[in-house]
């Protein structure tokens, strides 16, 4: 809101020399003088109270379009993060699609059927993504976050999940055929029709893991899993899997 102050006229400059002691500072006053006058003048000029007025006035439209068009640029921004993940598609490396995933996931997008095989996807961040489907075959995924995820038919052979948290992802039919899950976190995981052949599940968090309905565990190396629910190694054995240390242990 605008507040203005009512001016008074000025004097006169017969009036305000007289009220002058030295001389020499006439020049100086006789400038104060003008301006004053000036500010007087202007002061009682209504167009610029209607400049002021519409100066406020245009803040206040650029805040009402800058959230209308909210909607617009976040198209715009997940537009973009898309064409980063197409357009690395097949390449190894990460080519800026951690970030697009990342940014994309943080908004709630479905990540379904993305394709990122092949891909440096180190320290990945995506607690309850949607990959339903997706495509990580022989991606490096070594400390991801994939926390409650839905990985239902996703596509991980060969995939590097050393380390990763997979806590409660859902990875219903999921092909891990030859995956490393060494020290992975996949307690409370739904692994109903999982394909774990050949796959490195050594010093793997099992806690909880649903397990009954496995697909496969030939030649699966179950090597150290820790919290493993009962009967599941006494099973994963009797299915093909094997107990061996590694070279480092």
């Amino acid at each position: 809101m605008l507040v203005r102050e009512a001016r008074h006229r000025p004097l006169s400059w017969k009036e305000y020399r007289r009220t002058l002691r030295w001389r020499w500072s006439l020049p100086l006053h006789w400038l104060e003088w003008v301006f004053d006058w000036a500010a007087y003048l202007l002061s009682r000029w209504a167009f610029l109270e209607v400049l002021e007025y519409l100066g406020i006035l245009s803040v206040l439209f650029a805040v009402i379009f800058y959230y209308s068009e909210a909607g617009d640029r976040k198209k715009q921004k997940h537009y973009q993060a898309w064409q980063v993940i197409n357009t690395a598609q097949g390449k190894g490396g990460s080519g800026g699609r951690i970030e697009a995933l990342q940014e994309l996931n943080a908004d709630r997008v479905p990540l379904v059927g993305v394709d990122v095989s092949g891909a440096f996807l180190q320290n990945v961040r995506l607690p309850h993504a949607s990959l339903v489907r997706a495509n990580l075959a022989a991606a490096d995924l070594r400390d991801c976050t994939l926390e409650g995820s839905d990985l239902e038919y996703a596509t991980l052979k060969s995939a590097n999940f050393r380390r990763g948290n997979l806590r409660g992802a859902d990875l219903r039919e999921a092909d891990l055929e030859d995956s490393d899950l060494v020290g992975a976190i996949l307690a409370a995981a739904d692994l109903h029709g999982v394909n774990l052949n050949d796959a490195d599940l050594r010093h793997a968090d099992l806690e909880g893991v649903r397990w009954q309905n496995i697909k496969g565990m030939r030649a699966a190396n179950v090597y150290g899993v820790r919290h493993a629910p009962a009967g599941f190694l006494a099973w994963a054995l009797a299915q093909g899997a094997v107990s061996v240390p590694g070279d480092d242990e």
